[in-house]
């Protein structure tokens, strides 16, 4: 079971074990927002429900600009599995420019490709190859990609997401 927790300020911070929200809540640090009555935590003298949703009651500051690092997992998931170049279904990540000609490894010059393509493709240029990519790849960006664990949504998180 995973908890959101949000900011004194509403906006989401991460995702943690509903054990490590308990701990906040029995500190006082947080307020529980949603919680699970079907599932309570009991123990001798207690009986919680089980926090999906908490609010700390102080506020936390975070870094102003939160990037998202460069990985090949995030580069599939960015391109939800497809290949930039023919739309087939991509197992492997492709430098647009190849690295042997100065690509860096940026989200604006990696794309997901699958093995056929990119064996093709080798170390060639789309355009050498009189390929076109099918979107223009770029950094993302929004509340699924800067908390960690918000991959994976519950229901009761949809309203607090929403509002981010």
């Amino acid at each position: 079971m995973r908890t959101l927790v949000l900011n004194a300020g509403y906006e989401p911070l991460a995702v943690v074990s509903f054990r490590r929200a308990l701990v906040l809540v029995m500190t006082q640090k947080a307020t529980v927002l949603a919680a699970d009555a079907e599932h309570p935590v009991v123990s001798t003298g207690f009986a919680y429900d089980r926090p999906s949703v908490i609010v700390l009651t102080r506020y936390v500051k975070i870094p102003h600009s939160r990037s998202v690092p460069v990985s090949r997992r995030g580069v599939l998931r960015r391109d939800a599995h497809r290949c930039a170049y023919c739309g087939a279904t991509a197992s492997t990540i492709d430098h647009v420019q190849p690295r042997s000609r100065g690509g860096a490894d940026s989200w604006e010059n990696l794309v997901a490709c699958c093995l056929r393509c990119n064996n093709v493709k080798s170390d060639r240029t789309p355009a050498e190859m009189g390929w076109s990519l099918r979107w223009q790849p770029k950094a993302p960006h929004g509340v699924g990609w800067v908390v960690r664990g918000v991959e994976r949504p519950q229901e009761e998180w949809d309203a607090f997401l929403a509002a981010a």
